[in-house]
C-alpha cells in the first residue's frame, strides 16, 4: 500500500510539472509572438514614413525641420527594435508620433499637399498603422504580464525556477505620451 502511495504520488508530481512546463513554454512564446506582431507593424510604418515624407517635401519646402524630426525618430525607432530595446522603444515611439502629430498638423498649412491623393492615402495608412500598433502593443503588455505573473506565482515559481523561465519588460511610455495632446500647440 505504501509503494502504491508513493507511486501515486510520484506520477502526479511528474504529470503536474510536465503540465505546468508547457504552459510556461506556451506563455513564453506568445510574449515572442506578440513581440513579433509589433515589429511587423512597426516594419510597415517605417517603410511608409519615407513615401509620406517625400509627398510632403513637394509641398512643404519650408518646412524641412518638422519632415527631419519625423525622420530621425524614425529611425530611432527602427534601431530600437532591430535591438529589441524596450526602454528606447517607448522613447522612440514618442517621438515618432509627436513628430507625425507635428506634421499632420503642417499639413493643413498646404491645401494641395491636403488634397493630394497619394497624401490622403499614406495619411489613412500610417494612421491605421498607428491604431494597430497601439493595439498590440496591449496585446504584448497582456501578454508579459501573463507571463510575469505566472512565474513568479506558486507552486509555478518552482517549475519556472528550474528551467530558467525569464520575465519580460512591459513596453512602458514616457509621461508626455499619455498625457493629452495640446492642439494649439501642434498648430503654432
Amino acid at each position: 500500500m505504501f509503494w502504491y502511495i508513493l507511486l501515486t504520488l510520484a506520477v502526479i508530481t511528474v504529470v503536474y510539472t510536465v503540465v505546468t512546463y508547457n504552459n510556461l513554454v506556451m506563455i513564453k512564446h506568445n510574449v515572442s509572438k506578440a513581440w513579433s506582431n509589433i515589429d511587423v507593424l512597426l516594419k510597415q510604418r517605417h517603410d511608409e514614413l519615407p513615401k509620406l515624407v517625400e509627398t510632403c517635401k513637394q509641398y512643404m519646402k519650408f518646412e524641412q525641420e518638422t519632415l527631419e524630426k519625423v525622420m530621425s525618430a524614425r529611425s530611432q525607432v527602427f534601431q530600437a527594435r532591430e535591438s529589441q530595446n524596450i526602454g528606447a522603444l517607448g522613447v522612440a515611439e514618442g517621438e515618432l508620433r509627436a513628430g507625425l502629430g507635428k506634421l499632420f498638423a503642417v499639413a493643413e498649412n498646404y491645401p494641395d499637399l491636403k488634397a493630394n491623393e497619394n497624401f490622403k492615402h499614406l495619411q489613412g495608412r500610417i494612421s491605421n498603422l498607428e491604431n494597430s500598433i497601439a493595439d498590440r502593443r496591449e496585446f504584448y503588455n497582456d501578454s508579459v504580464n501573463v507571463n510575469n505573473v505566472r512565474i513568479e506565482q506558486f507552486p509555478d515559481l518552482v517549475i519556472a525556477g528550474l528551467f530558467d523561465f525569464e520575465s519580460f519588460k512591459l513596453l512602458r511610455f514616457q509621461p508626455a505620451e499619455t498625457r493629452d495632446v495640446d492642439m494649439k500647440k501642434l498648430f503654432s
